[in-house]
């Protein structure tokens, strides 16, 4: 067989932290399952409190709350503040749909950054997507509070069905101010996804785990949120973050990835680039990635 060609990837340094899968959206593209029923999953807070503990000693600047949607974790605030007291640079990744008045004194912490999912510039339309009337006025409001607060913020927009107003709401976004917006992207074969798109390696990115890692409701460790059907990595309730990292099952889920091209984020190029459906490549992550002396290799991989 003909070895894969060296892949240089950086060591992890983003983490995202699926910390629920409760949310009050219904969205039928959801890559994980999450819903109003969907419980917080096994970690406990205090879990959650020492994976932060350790992560710089892994090498991780940055983690990512993500779910569900993260704020409905009943401990969602407690746990964003104790990542800021580890020196941790915190981006929430929520729907928008409801930020309580006390809420967005923590999102304007200079080490918190905000991440959205966007439909549509049509109410309806984007509504129809989330499965919850009255979703359209709610993100859409917190959109212009959060830009009239001056928070940094990233706005996801996903392609799901021919038709649909995507570029309409990609030059909404920009009129409104919005300097971070991803390409559009299209439904990926995950989660809930997977009913009507075959799950495969090939609806991935190409970026998972490069520079990146994600940790599940019940402590398995995946290449990203969207790498889920693949075998995790490790738990991190019964083994370090920074051993999964460097074990040998993590070596081998990330040569199962077809990386493409060059390793670099791409956020202007729709299709194939670095913007999976509703998460962020790091880089293409509000906080930039910093570039790493120190470079994981992966050679002679057969096909």
């Amino acid at each position: 067989m003909t070895p894969r060609a060296t892949v240089q990837l950086d060591p992890v340094h983003f983490l995202e932290l699926e910390i629920t899968g409760r949310c009050q959206l219904r969205c039928g593209h959801c890559y994980a399952d999450s819903g109003p029923g969907v419980g917080h999953g096994t970690m406990t807070t205090g879990d959650w409190e020492d994976l932060l503990a350790s992560t710089r000693a892994a090498g991780i600047e940055t983690v990512q709350f993500i779910g569900g949607e993260p704020t409905k974790h009943p401990d969602f605030e407690r746990l964003v503040r104790h990542a800021l007291t580890q020196g941790l640079k915190v981006q929430v990744f929520s729907n928008l749909y409801h930020v309580p008045d006390r809420r967005w004194g923590l999102f304007t912490d200079p080490d918190v950054t905000l991440a959205t999912s966007y439909y549509s510039d049509d109410p309806a339309e984007h509504d129809r997507v989330t499965r919850r009337g009255g979703s359209h006025a709610r993100t859409l409001a917190n959109i212009q509070e959060a830009l009239r607060r001056g928070i940094p913020l990233k706005v996801a927009i996903v392609e799901l069905e021919d038709g649909q107003r995507v570029e309409q709401a990609h030059a909404q976004m920009k009129a409104l101010g919005v300097n971070r917006l991803g390409s559009i992207d299209r439904m990926r074969g995950v989660g809930r996804g997977a009913s009507t798109i075959e799950t495969g390696v090939k609806e991935l990115c190409g970026q998972c785990g490069n520079g990146r890692a994600a940790v599940a409701s019940n402590g398995d460790v995946w290449m990203c949120v969207m790498s889920r059907f693949l075998e995790p990595a490790g738990n991190v309730k019964t083994t370090p973050i920074v051993e999964i990292l460097a074990g040998r099952i993590w070596r081998d889920l990330l040569a199962q990835v077809p990386r493409g091209g060059a390793m670099t984020c791409n956020p202007e190029s729709d299709g194939d680039d670095c913007a999976p459906a509703e998460t962020l490549c790091e880089g293409d992550a509000l906080i930039l990635p910093v570039r790493r002396d120190r470079k994981l290799r992966l050679a002679g991989t057969p096909r």
